[in-house]
């Protein structure tokens, strides 16, 4: 004879029609709360984005953070199930936080309009549970992947071609991490999207890969679940591609190997606190920390000038490399190619002094990392607003 229920078996099996969350309730290990107060950032608003945040906010993410700087183009009508062709030449950011909150008005979405590599600070990547990828290419990629291990923030990459995607997932600590996985002709690949100048290639930078609407959906849904795994603290298979043959639909794992001294394995420690921002100068960080003598060690290349060779002319840029495209680098007396003038450090008290940091390319909410003669130390910029 069995046993008579208790009540708390009972109670497992109710469901409440009006609640919203009712039939994922009835998941064993879930919880609601949990994910009412995660915070995710999506990079990419295109055919993956799309799927990502549609199932974000179904699950209902408590706060969703949003960054792309493309608009909306009638190619994308066809893989990307949150634009309408009203929608095109609309910056994709804030048509898919607009469309996606109709999906569900307990999450707060914040859309970023904006360029990866050069508007979102650590401080933000910090602040998140999880960033999921929806990315295009390997440059952006790397990019997220070293912020992440900064921030000490689990990241999911996702990747579409045709019928077949990956999905990878990687969290900070002793594994490999997404440049672990990399290969020279990974790096050859996005050394090609710049000129001999170091200067990007507009026309490469436009490249456009080939998808299908349901490899989104797919590696789309994959991406969040695991992301839901993390949040629940579930294992994960972190550290490894898995890759879908969407011709044969077969999975396959590969499991990525650690790299000795890995550049991107690099996590910002014993951060401090501050109510500086990034339109305070250099000066200012140098009497926050009470210091006589420290360097700024920028994390984006910084163009200051290019010179030409040919006729002594110069041309002042003042903007991260990655933002200066190949068309500036001729010289507009002899149209000979210009030479980059760049630098990875400045000193706090040197010529730059009363320059703010957002003079030299370091964006809101950053972590800006201070070398002095006898230690590094890392800071965190107040938050504008």
């Amino acid at each position: 004879m069995n046993p008579e229920p208790n009540k708390s078996d009972q109670e497992t099996f109710v469901i409440d029609e009006n609640d919203r969350y009712s039939r994922l309730k009835l998941i064993g290990w879930w919880e609601q709360e949990r994910i009412a107060a995660a915070k995710i950032l999506v990079v990419g608003a295109g055919a993956l984005g799309n799927e990502v945040l549609k199932n974000l906010c179904l699950l209902g993410v408590g706060t969703i953070y949003i960054i792309d700087f493309d608009v909306v183009q009638e190619s994308n009508l066809t893989r990307s199930v949150l634009f309408r062709s009203r929608h095109e030449g609309q910056p994709k950011a804030s048509v898919i936080t607009e469309m996606a909150s109709d999906l569900n008005p307990d999450c707060t979405l914040i859309p970023i309009e904006g360029n990866v590599l050069t508007d979102i600070g650590i401080g933000l990547i910090r602040d998140m549970d999880v960033v999921i990828g929806c990315l295009d290419n390997r440059e952006a990629r790397l990019w997220v992947n070293r912020m992440s291990w900064k921030a000490n923030t689990p990241w999911i990459d996702g990747g579409i071609q045709e019928i077949n995607g990956v999905t990878k997932v990687f969290v900070p600590g002793d594994g490999p991490c997404y440049e672990c996985g990399m290969t020279e002709n990974d790096y050859r690949l996005i050394s090609l999207r710049y000129s001999c100048p170091l200067l990007r290639q507009e026309d490469i930078q436009q490249g456009k890969v080939p998808t299908a609407p349901t490899i989104a959906s797919i590696i789309g849904g994959m991406q969040v679940q695991e992301a839901l795994k993390l949040l629940h603290d579930l294992p994960t298979d972190d550290g490894s591609a898995m890759v879908f043959n969407g011709a044969a639909n077969q999975f396959y794992k590969t499991k990525f190997t650690p790299k000795e001294d890995c550049l991107s394995h690099e996590t910002y420690e014993d951060v401090i606190e501050s109510e500086l921002t990034h339109e305070s100068t250099l000066q200012e960080v140098c009497q926050f920390l009470e210091l006589e003598e420290a360097t700024l060690i920028l994390d984006r290349d910084f163009l200051v000038r290019l010179n030409c060779r040919t006729c002594e002319s110069h041309k002042q840029i003042d903007r991260p490399l990655c933002l200066v495209g190949s068309s500036e680098g001729v010289c507009d007396s002899c149209q000979q190619p210009l030479q980059p003038e760049t630098v990875s450090e400045v000193s706090l008290n040197g010529e730059f002094a009363n320059r703010s940091l957002a003079s030299l390319g370091i964006p809101d909410w950053d972590v800006i990392k201070i070398r002095t003669p006898s230690e590094t130390r890392f800071v965190l910029l107040n938050k504008a607003g």
